[in-house]
């Protein structure tokens, strides 16, 4: 087998990405003043505004008939927060139609990115039957040991097409390893794309040494199981972790396979610490859980495939491929998965995220520091794969035969060499190209040089520019990511943002159209606050706060007052209506008998060269109520990895909005909750999410009380419990549920 085989991605579909920070379930109770919005609500908030304004729908490619549902916020470095969403057009799943919108930690919408590229327009009857699709998805491998029932959807990678998805597991031709997500025109029974999960990419260790890993157990009874990083274990091909009588573990030979989880333990655990140190990131799925590790795979070869980690040997047979920056890489991939957008299809976007294996290699590697295997930029130098030394050189790709440069011709290059361009841009931007720290010197495209900024602020500009991926990403699109990453982490600077500009031009990548620019004397802007942040009234009386601006740079400007968001019956009211940056206003939110009682987060703009906001939450008790709270314990069957299945409870006579402390109590009968995805539908459509899925949580049912803020939506109305199963093998049932308003 060629060298090249070892060591690659599972391209996740954008429809199945992880989500992160889903509600925690708490206990509901009355709050007289709930706290205004912040940290990832007010990211939310704010970016819920602009996905949902009418001023937007060409921005973010919205025909009739699709809806956007917001699927998580992922919080990054320095304050920045991104929001993601999919996308579904009349009832179906969109794969290609996600939407990623960032903002910085005061809730000003910095960046959006869009996946799609058209509007769809495709009728949603199919001309062919799922079975027809399924037996031609069978067909893309040699042995098949199973397959799911195909689900249609739209694709829009390109040109939106009707399309099945089939999932199919087995053999390729080669007989490597498949986890298959075939796409079957529904029209013409034709595959118009495919995209592989798999793709090859205190111990005593063969690498590392006598090392400290963390593991569990007591006496005489231990597990190679890390219980303080959720779901990191490692044994051997039947899944189950090592065990043994005490916690000692591995004889530092290179052929044991409880050596090689030393090594392997060792190297995910640093991973996990150096996320959470460098990147504020919860564990390599980023809602704190993590992949197992496999060792003892009969192959010159190490993948990762979509669930968990797999590791074999060199060709000598005389150690296996275990050390740091061959895990961190295979782990790299799991990142990429669990990050908006997963990954796409095609060489270009493969290559991308076998780089981006490289790049968590090295950034381990470094922040392990071992002097057994001191940091580089490297790529399997340890392992020495095939006895050719190492797989991939970061510095100068062109040792390993690869490309240093972005050119049109790396759609077509086969993806581990498409990984070229960018692990010459990160080293680049890390190092420069005439290091003076003993890294070696990196040659440039257009003969530039180019200063480095640390690995640190490297990782730190390529992780934050992550968050915005999409699933139609390309090398284009990482350029304008990092730079408007750089400029939103280093507002105050231009000298990152310079590095990252200075390094994609010396891999040939072109300047785009939009893309950020940097000036440390941006001209004239301002901020706006409200002191206090929240206030309560009885009906009919009234709250003030003062409104502050500030001239943030540049000279003084005029900056007019409005609020929005207020509840029936109230008014509000600027002393002034406008003032000159660096004074204040008052407000009034005069209310009236009329007024229902609820909490209400008040959008407070100013608008000058730019606009700006500030948020004041409004609680108002005394006003006219109704039956705001319904349950329904009618049973719904959730299919086994099938489509999403709805509870309904119909709210009338509530006369006022839901509030900011609303609540949904959940009861579901279910033997793996952790494959549960679980929203709650307003009566306009919006999605609210209650529980993201996780591979992590194995235990049965969900039996919990959510507070979400429903403060903008009508009370009245019919509101859904929309349940879906994500992952195969577990069935159940919605129980019962009951909203209060």
């Amino acid at each position: 087998m060629g060298r090249r085989k070892i060591i690659s991605a599972s391209a996740a579909l954008a429809a199945g990405a992880a989500l992160t920070l889903a509600a925690a379930p708490v206990s509901a109770q009355p709050q007289q003043a709930p706290a205004p919005p912040s940290g990832p609500a007010l990211a939310a908030s704010a970016a819920d505004r602009l996905v949902g304004s009418a001023g937007t729908a060409s921005l973010l490619r919205r025909s009739d008939g699709d809806a956007l549902q917001r699927t998580g916020v992922v919080q990054g470095t320095r304050g920045l927060q991104y929001v993601t969403y999919a996308r579904s057009f009349r009832g179906l799943p969109v794969v290609g139609g996600d939407v990623v919108v960032t903002t910085d930690a005061a809730g000003t919408v910095k960046d959006t990115a869009v996946a799609q590229t058209a509007q769809i327009a495709v009728g949603t009857t199919a001309g062919i039957t799922a079975a027809q699709a399924a037996a031609t998805a069978k067909k893309e491998l040699a042995t098949v040991d199973s397959a799911a029932a195909p689900q249609l959807k739209v694709l829009a990678w390109g040109t939106p097409k009707l399309v099945y998805e089939a999932v199919v597991e087995g053999r390729a031709a080669d007989r490597t390893p498949s986890n298959l997500h075939v796409f079957v025109d529904a029209q013409t029974g034709k595959v118009v794309d495919k995209v592989d999960y798999v793709r090859e990419g205190t111990g005593n260790g063969y690498y590392y040494g006598n090392v400290t890993i963390n593991t569990s157990g007591s006496g005489t009874s231990w597990s190679m199981t890390d219980t303080t990083r959720p779901g990191l274990r490692c044994g051997g091909q039947n899944g189950s972790a090592y065990t043994g009588t005490d916690d000692a573990w591995g004889t530092g030979q290179g052929t044991n396979l409880e050596t090689a989880c030393v090594d392997a333990m060792w190297g995910a655990q640093r991973q996990v610490d150096m996320l959470s140190s460098w990147f504020n990131r919860n564990g390599i799925n980023g809602n704190g859980n993590n992949p197992p590790i496999r060792v003892g795979l009969n192959d010159v070869n190490a993948y990762w495939n979509g669930t968990f980690t797999n590791f074999g040997h060199n060709q000598a047979n005389d150690r296996q491929a275990t050390p740091i920056d061959v895990v961190a890489h295979e782990m790299g991939h799991a990142i990429f998965q669990y990050t908006p957008g997963g990954a796409g299809s095609g060489n270009e976007n493969g290559g991308i995220n076998e780089a981006t294996g490289d790049i968590f290699g090295a950034l381990t590697e470094a922040y392990a520091n071992s002097p057994l295997d001191p940091p580089d930029y490297q790529v399997g130098e340890e392992v020495d794969l095939v006895g050719d030394g190492p797989i991939r050189y970061m510095y100068n790709p062109s040792l390993a035969g690869d490309p240093n440069c972005w050119s049109t011709s790396i759609p077509s290059t086969e993806v581990h060499a498409a990984a070229g361009p960018l692990n010459h841009w990160f080293y680049l931007t890390a190092e420069g190209s005439a290091p003076t720290n003993g890294q070696p010197a990196s040659p440039t495209c257009n003969s530039s040089s180019v200063a480095g900024i640390t690995i640190r602020k490297a990782g730190e500009i390529y992780y934050n520019a992550m968050q915005s991926k999409t699933s139609t990403w390309r090398y284009a699109n990482i350029r304008t990511a990092t730079l408007q990453a750089a400029r939103n982490l280093y507002p105050n600077s231009c000298t990152e943002f310079n590095t990252v500009k200075a390094a994609w031009n010396a891999i040939s990548v072109p300047a785009q159209t939009g893309e950020a620019t940097c000036d440390t004397n941006p001209g004239n802007d301002f901020s706006i606050s409200a002191s206090p942040t929240s206030g309560s009234v009885t009906a009919g009386a009234s709250a003030t706060t003062t409104v502050a601006t500030a001239t943030t740079s540049g000279s003084a400007q005029t900056v007019a007052l409005s609020a929005s968001g207020l509840p029936s019956g109230a008014t509000a009211t600027f002393n002034p209506t406008s003032v000159t940056s660096g004074a204040s206003s008052t407000l009034t939110i005069a209310t009236s008998a009329s007024t229902p009682s609820g909490s209400y987060p008040i959008t407070i703009t100013g608008t000058g060269t730019a606009a700006r906001t500030a948020t004041y939450t409004l609680t108002v008790t005394g006003g006219p109520g109704g039956s705001c709270t319904g349950t329904n314990g009618t049973d719904v069957t959730i299919p086994d990895a099938g489509a999403a299945v709805t509870s309904t409870i119909t709210i009338s006579g509530c006369g006022r909005n839901g509030t900011a402390s609303s609540t949904v109590a959940v009861n579901i009968v279910h033997s793996y909750r952790g494959d549960l995805v679980v929203d709650l539908i307003a009566p306009d459509g919006t999605a609210y999410r209650l529980k993201n899925s996780s591979l992590g949580d194995s235990a049965d049912n969900v039996n919990a009380t959510y507070t979400t803020n429903l403060s903008s939506e009508a009370g009245n109305g019919a509101w859904k419990l929309q349940v879906r199963d994500v992952y195969r093998a577990d069935t159940g049932y919605i129980n019962t549920w009951t909203l209060t308003l």
